[in-house]
């Protein structure tokens, strides 16, 4: 068994993918299996299947932020793991802890919204 991972969404992410499960019924289970096969994998295994990117510049040390671009959405049909969905969150390693932060959908708007992380985060850092 894999060393428990503590995943907390944070309201803004709640937020967003409420508004795309209208539009994507599988997002929830998606989301999870991203989670389990993919979040865990890379920073509790070392295992990278290069569908994460660090995302820099943000100046917001020691937190790290990191997009998902290989998402599998079986709302999406023949479009495999590069759907266009992403996902936004920080890994906290010292609490074993990852808040997702952002999701969306890349045909929607193009990038994460830096505004939001630095709302969120500035102050706890």
């Amino acid at each position: 068994m894999m060393t428990e991972l503590k995943v907390i969404k944070l309201k803004e992410f709640e937020k967003d993918l409420k508004k795309l499960e209208k539009r994507f019924r599988t997002i929830e289970e998606d989301l999870s299996n991203l989670i389990d096969f993919q979040l865990k994998l890379y920073h509790l295994k070392g295992i990278d299947n290069k569908g994460i990117f660090k995302i820099p510049g943000l100046g917001l040390d020691p937190l790290s932020f990191y997009k998902v671009k290989k998402f599998a959405c079986r709302s999406l049909k023949n479009k495999g793991a590069r759907t266009g969905l992403r996902l936004i969150y920080t890994y906290i390693e010292s609490e074993n802890k990852i808040e997702l932060i952002e999701i969306y959908f890349k045909q929607d708007k193009e990038n994460e919204d830096h505004d939001r992380i630095m709302r969120l985060y500035k102050k706890s850092n």
